[in-house]
């Protein structure tokens, strides 16, 4: 796991669980959106300090000094010319309860989460983030720097580092490289099946990259632990890859809904990138099986994902990506 955390984390109290019958289910496991100046301090305090339309002004002054001047960010210079440089500056393209903003000692960029003290997303993310299991090689969940408890507002800020959702650089990617990041993907769903743990959103768009060979899964806001439970079920599941027993309204095995979307998550790799693998396709196969019951687990899925790489040609893992730009 690549692995760059903050000392904060190891002295957290615990937290109620999300499974406590004094709290309304639905409630604290609906998306947040804070009031983000409120916060302001205790973000600072913490050494953490939030984007301002002096930061945005910044940036898009050096997008524009290093491209065209039709670059669109002259645009923004002029939309922002009458506003306060100190206030706070969220991004339009972001959901409500996120924030971009810097470590103040070094100036790493960041990027903040608020969710519910008592939601299933910070019991997951928490339990991940911490040792031992933030130390494992198999947990890839992006780097958590800091997890801020306002235990009279009911928030958790979710500090991490902030990562690229682009899957391909423009640096020519070949093969290995390729199937290296699937792996990963797969190595993930193995590491949260074993701990009792389904993520239920897989997909493309919950993927990021650090432009350093590391994936990492983000958005836990639907996922669950069935500690203690053998047999566990799901009912009304909303994810992005919806298998068809979900879209039929049935209740289904949480660990085959994963396994589903892994798959969907694969293929739409493959068709992003360019990449037809025949071996690989031999491999989804199965986990899109109609019946849940007769797909795969993620372990056999990575065991035979391993024999399959296993059994490449040397010339053909250094094939180039035939979208790479």
């Amino acid at each position: 796991m690549h692995s760059s955390w903050g000392s904060n984390l190891e002295s957290l109290p615990n937290s109620p669980s999300s499974s406590d019958s004094s709290f309304d289910e639905d409630e604290v496991n609906r998306r947040i959106t804070p009031h983000w100046p409120s916060h302001r301090q205790t973000l600072r305090l913490r050494g953490f300090r939030l984007d301002t339309v002096r930061d945005v002004k910044e940036f898009y002054k050096c997008q524009s000094e290093s491209h065209t001047s039709h670059d669109p960010g002259l645009g923004y210079l002029t939309a922002f010319e009458s506003l306060d440089d100190d206030a706070l500056c969220p991004d339009a393209g972001l959901r409500d309860n996120l924030f971009r903003g810097t470590r103040i000692r070094d100036g790493a960029r960041v990027m903040i989460k608020a969710v519910h003290l008592y939601s299933r997303e910070y019991d997951v993310i928490r339990l991940l983030s911490t040792s031992p299991l933030r130390d494992d090689p198999m947990n890839h969940t992006i780097p958590v720097l800091d997890l801020i408890e306002v235990v009279d507002d009911d928030i958790v800020f979710i500090v991490m580092e902030e990562w690229s959702s682009q899957l391909i650089t423009d640096t020519p990617c070949c093969l290995r490289l390729f199937l290296a990041a699937l792996r990963q993907c797969i190595e993930h769903a193995v590491f949260m099946h074993q701990r009792h743990i389904a993520h239920l959103d897989i997909s493309l768009r919950n993927l990021l990259t650090d432009y350093k060979g590391h994936y990492a899964y983000i958005d836990f806001e639907l996922s669950r632990r069935y500690t203690g439970m053998m047999n566990p079920s799901i009912f009304g599941y909303r994810g992005t890859e919806i298998p068809p027993e979900c879209e039929r309204g049935e209740a289904t095995d949480p660990y085959k809904v994963d396994v589903w979307a892994l798959a969907v998550l694969i293929l739409r790799a493959c068709k992003f990138t360019g990449y037809y693998l025949p071996e690989l396709m031999q491999l989804v196969k199965p986990m899109l099986h109609e019946a849940p019951q007769h797909r795969p687990s993620v372990l056999h899925v990575l065991q035979a994902f391993d024999k399959m790489v296993s059994t490449l040609a040397e010339n053909r893992l250094r094939l180039t990506c035939p979208n790479a730009h």
